[in-house]
């Protein structure tokens, strides 16, 4: 029986890269625009990706009810970027304009190696193409952050009971460390162990893919 993941596409190019990802690590993935979800469909499914788009969280469609019928169902549910944002506005945490505004740049994140982070190099590179964030000061009582720039800017967080984790970053860029890594940790969370070797040749290749992007 394989691992079903719906992905809510918030219009964003980035979409098939993370369904490519997910694939490779064997995931199956349900593909919907975020104004064409039908809220029903996450109960067929074992986790739920809601992916980075344009604008704020409040304009990205059904993304925040497909997080609290999660939340309320003990779905597992991770949000990247925009899908990140609208977790925080979930639990009452302000999203605005980041105190540096970063489009294809690269930061190193700073980690403990928690959730979807763990096994990932510390620190490591993450891609950026951002805006807004989540407020340092108003995250939710109920999250923990997992990962942060030099400067103090939130990029990873994770609810301290529910199966509920997100990134500001975008794992499934190229020039991202640990990409396939982040997401088969995070497929266990849904039920679904990828092999170890899978993610060393997937990690490894995208190494190899990485190098040649920086000459």
């Amino acid at each position: 029986m394989s691992m079903r993941v719906l992905v809510v596409d918030n219009y964003d190019s980035f979409v098939y890269n993370l369904v490519q990802y997910l694939a490779q690590l064997g995931a199956e993935c349900v593909v919907r625009r975020n104004d064409e979800v039908d809220l029903t469909e996450i109960d067929g499914v074992d986790g739920v990706l809601v992916s980075p788009g344009p604008g704020t969280p409040e304009r990205a469609g059904s993304s925040i009810d497909v997080i609290k019928k999660c939340a309320d169902t003990g779905k597992p549910v991770f949000g990247v970027c925009l899908g990140h944002q609208a977790i925080g506005v979930v639990w009452g945490g302000t999203v605005d304009r980041a105190p540096e505004l970063l489009h294809g740049k690269t930061s190193i994140v700073f980690h403990e190696g928690k959730g979807v982070l763990d096994g990932v190099p510390q620190p490591f590179i993450a891609t950026r193409y951002h805006s807004l964030t989540v407020l340092p000061e108003t995250i939710p009582a109920e999250f923990e952050v997992t990962g942060k720039t030099e400067t103090g800017i939130v990029m990873a967080m994770r609810h301290r009971e529910l199966p509920v984790e997100g990134v500001q970053f975008h794992p499934e860029s190229v020039l991202t460390d640990g990409g396939h890594r982040m997401l088969a940790n995070w497929l266990k969370v849904c039920g679904y162990e990828v092999p170890e070797a899978t993610v060393a040749q997937l990690e490894n290749g995208m190494r190899t893919l990485a190098a040649a992007a920086k000459q």
